[in-house]
């Protein structure tokens, strides 16, 4: 027996991910009901769709800017999409400022777009001083090792802007956030660069 949709939970899904009306009440129907289940479905959904996409080229976007409202914290960032039409869509825009909004709130703030883009020499550093912590002193050199390489894997993730929790969803990560909206809006998309700025820092 198919389980019965209101338009209302069809309506409250849409608000909470933003896919369409029919890809919504379907995952509902799927999920028996479960508006979480049904979450998770169009999340997996929204992730191979935007896989298959990853290969389009991206020569159109917008760089975007938000300051903080004590004028002390700015951002700027590039994004990059396959057409102009898009670029200047609610979608896009929406996602910019997520995007921007992150990056202002996150501490410790991102130093690369993806983790292969964090210096080298910030890592080597951080190693440096993990391994002469105290509570590694009387550590084997094996252990100390294991443990160093899973704090700088850590390491890496907190400070790679497509690694970090999504400020508004720590469910999902900021690459989640990023391949729901081309899952939804059916076109690539690329974070190429983004710069932060705080007084006194």
């Amino acid at each position: 027996m198919t389980t019965a949709i209101s338009a209302k939970e069809v309506a409250a899904l849409r608000t909470a991910t933003g896919a369409g009306m029919m890809d919504c009440k379907k995952a509902l129907v799927e999920a028996g009901g479960d508006s979480q289940k049904a979450q998770e479905l169009l999340r997996q959904k929204g992730l191979k769709t935007a896989d298959k996409k990853a290969d389009r080229a991206t020569s159109e976007g917008r760089v975007y800017s938000y300051i903080h409202h004590n004028q002390r914290v700015g951002v700027m960032i590039q994004v990059a999409c396959e057409t102009d039409f898009v670029a200047r869509g609610d979608d896009f825009e929406s996602l910019c400022s997520d995007l921007c909004m992150h990056v202002a709130a996150t501490v410790p703030s991102p130093v690369a777009v993806s983790a292969s883009e964090v210096p080298e020499e910030l890592i080597a550093e951080e190693r440096r001083i993990l391994m002469g912590s105290e509570d590694m002193a009387n550590k084997p050199e094996e252990i100390k090792n294991k443990i160093v390489d899973g704090r700088i894997d850590k390491f890496i993730k907190e400070r790679a802007l497509l690694e970090q929790e999504y400020v508004k969803d720590p469910s999902m990560t900021v690459e989640d956030r990023l391949k729901a909206c081309i899952s939804k809006v059916g076109e690539n998309m690329k974070v190429e660069q983004f710069a932060r700025f705080e007084l006194g820092s």
